[in-house]
């Protein structure tokens, strides 16, 4: 609901493109090219501005982390790693597949939550109409639908407008918050032990780590510097934070499985797969069955994560509801007493 200012359906469109061309054997500024010219609208500014810097002799990670925040993290983040391990169409075509699933899930967050949505604004439309009605046939009434001075014209639309603005601020005060917190380490670490929430958060990271240690210890790149770029590229300030540490260690020496293990943020069955495949020598083979498995785990999840807070959102509606008509009630029992 409060999502970021580029489509995730673009960001797929986008994602499927730049990897199919590159794949196909077009060099990067052709393929960006082609985006400029035939590419999703909201992306064909950015695409010029990625050809000039390419034709520049800049890198694809530098061009497109040039942009800011006109693009998710994880994209750029992602990019450099096919870039860095030769995989470009590998890596675009996981990206095209996960915004896909996002794109999916907030069309279907969306649905869940309009039903509620519209009780709530109907609720709120019945109570001014009744506080405009009843002000209108009993203008010398002192009791009120709701209490708090509201009747006749005056009461209604000031109703509206308190209603309009609490709801305005709760949704501005829980974007910025959301905004804040979401790069904090700390808070990240915190949101992976939330019951639904932190399930979901786990898979997605572990999903983009495996994929992304697969390609990069499928390359030229060092063990530490594949360890590194890969915990980077999950996106998550919890996961991110470990990366010097965890490459240090394997640079003095140590086992993969061994350096990652005292770290709680992995899973067990995830660090015993890893041992297995550092054992038999084939840690990206077993890092491309993970992967897949953390793909379908993070589906599976976030349609549980979207249910839930489309609940909540249906919770929050009906509470609402239940005041104003308990309010309502008080009011009039009130009035009747008297």
């Amino acid at each position: 609901m409060f999502g970021p200012s580029y489509s995730y359906d673009a960001l797929a469109t986008w994602s499927q493109a730049i990897g199919h061309g590159h794949g196909a054997g077009l060099p990067l500024v052709r393929v960006f090219e082609m985006q400029a010219k035939s590419g999703p609208l909201a992306f064909r500014e950015m695409a010029r501005r990625i050809i000039t810097k390419l034709e520049a002799g800049e890198t694809l990670e530098d061009s497109l982390a040039a942009e800011g925040a006109n693009l998710p993290e994880l994209f750029v983040s992602l990019a450099a790693v096919g870039e860095r391990s030769g995989r470009i169409p590998d890596v675009f075509a996981q990206l095209k597949e996960y915004y896909h699933l996002q794109h999916q899930l907030k069309r279907e967050f969306r649905s869940q939550i309009a039903w509620p949505v519209f009780q709530f604004v109907a609720g709120v439309l019945v109570i001014a109409f009744t506080i405009f009605v009843l002000g209108l046939l009993a203008p010398d009434n002192p009791a009120q639908p709701i209490g708090f001075g509201l009747s006749g014209t005056s009461g209604a639309i000031l109703f509206l407008l308190v209603v309009g603005a609490t709801v305005g601020a709760a949704l501005l005060a829980l974007k910025i918050f959301t905004r804040t917190l979401a790069k904090r380490e700390g808070f990240e670490a915190w949101l992976l032990r939330v019951p639904i929430f932190g399930p979901c958060a786990r898979s997605i990271a572990m999903g983009r780590f495996c994929l992304a240690l697969k390609l990069t210890l499928d390359s030229s790149l060092s063990v530490s510097k594949a360890m590194r770029m890969s915990l980077k590229a999950t996106g998550n300030s919890a996961f991110k934070a470990q990366a010097d540490r965890i490459a240090k260690r394997i640079q003095k020496g140590e086992e993969i499985a061994e350096a990652m293990r005292t770290n709680p943020i992995f899973p067990a069955e995830f660090l015993a797969m890893i041992t297995i495949g550092e054992e038999s020598g084939q840690i990206p083979e077993v890092m491309a069955k993970q992967a897949e498995f953390y793909r379908e785990e993070s589906a599976r999840r976030m349609k549980a994560a979207t249910r839930a807070l489309a609940v909540g959102v249906y919770g929050l509606v009906a509470l609402f509801m239940i005041i104003m008509i308990f309010r309502m009630a008080g009011t009039y029992i009130q009035a009747l007493g008297g």
